[in-house]
């Protein structure tokens, strides 16, 4: 009985713990885009792009706080906390160093901020939705593990973003239209595509990282075999959606040689994506 006390009080506090970093992660959003007010946007705008984002945010917030959470224990609960703390924080940081990085390099054609605050434009915001999501995959795989620190999780963020940048690159090669025109355009489907195979790739990279350290050769082989499995994954699943999910359909007509782009087609390829992923980290 007093060890089901105990259990049932420890959980308590790392569930305060938990909540606690969710409202520092929200501060420390609040730090770093000083120009937006949140409830206008969220409330008296009505604005769907920064809905998405946001939400896109808090689960890679939460992806990070879990991380913190179940990541290697301490005997002292003490201890565990400070670590919680200490990784919570770089989770927290590292999310929201990574949407520079998405404006900067990601969609480096047109501003992120612009198109999601004054243009309203939906497929910006997914796509930097599904970026948080992606980058709170990468950081929970490098703070779950025994044997590293805070300069491994660093390190293998950096890593992260670098292979998320080279996914863009490959997935806009495969498509036969302009990704990011696309996207600058509005076209939710298009972004909803691109957004998946993003959150497809964080969590292969996830899957190469969460083992227990053992040096950076063998972090990086592994990390490398999962981002090449991805990688060659996607024209794959891309052809899988045209012939098995929307058989006799074209999914590039669908997006974007129509008047109006089909955002369920958009939806099914991003789901694609996301589920071949999660297929894959089951059997490798």
């Amino acid at each position: 009985m007093l060890l089901e006390i105990d259990s049932v009080l420890s959980a308590l506090v790392y569930l305060v713990a938990g909540f606690i970093l969710f409202i520092v992660g929200k501060l420390v959003y609040n730090l770093f885009h000083p120009g937006i007010k949140v409830n206008d946007e969220l409330v008296e705008k009505d604005n769907l792009a920064f809905s998405s984002s946001l939400t896109g945010y808090y689960i890679g917030l939460i992806l990070c706080i879990g991380a913190a959470i179940i990541g290697p224990s301490a005997e002292n609960i003490w201890i565990d906390l400070m670590d919680i703390g200490l990784y919570g924080g770089l989770g927290i940081i590292l999310l929201n160093v990574a949407a520079i990085f998405n404006d900067v390099a990601l969609l480096r054609q047109f501003k992120v901020k612009k198109e999601i605050i004054e243009e309203q434009n939906l497929g910006t915001g997914i796509v930097e939705a599904a970026n948080f999501i992606a980058t709170g995959l990468i950081v929970q795989g490098a703070i779950v593990g025994e044997g590293g620190n805070l300069l491994t999780a660093l390190g293998i963020w950096i890593l992260g973003q670098v292979l998320l940048l080279v996914a863009s690159w490959v997935y806009n090669l495969i498509t036969p239209y302009n990704v990011h025109y696309e996207i600058e355009k509005g076209n939710p489907g298009v972004a909803l595509g691109f957004g998946g195979a993003l959150i497809a790739i964080g969590n292969l990279i996830r899957l190469g990282v969460e083992a227990d350290w053992e040096g950076w050769s063998e972090h990086l082989l592994t990390i490398g075999f999962d981002t090449v499995v991805g990688l060659i994954l996607l024209p794959v699943v891309r052809l899988i959606t045209d012939k098995i999910l929307l058989p006799g359909q074209s999914i590039t007509d669908e997006l974007v040689n129509q008047e109006k782009p089909n955002i369920g087609a958009g939806l099914i390829e991003g789901f694609a994506y996301v589920g071949g992923s999660v297929l894959l980290s089951w059997v490798l």
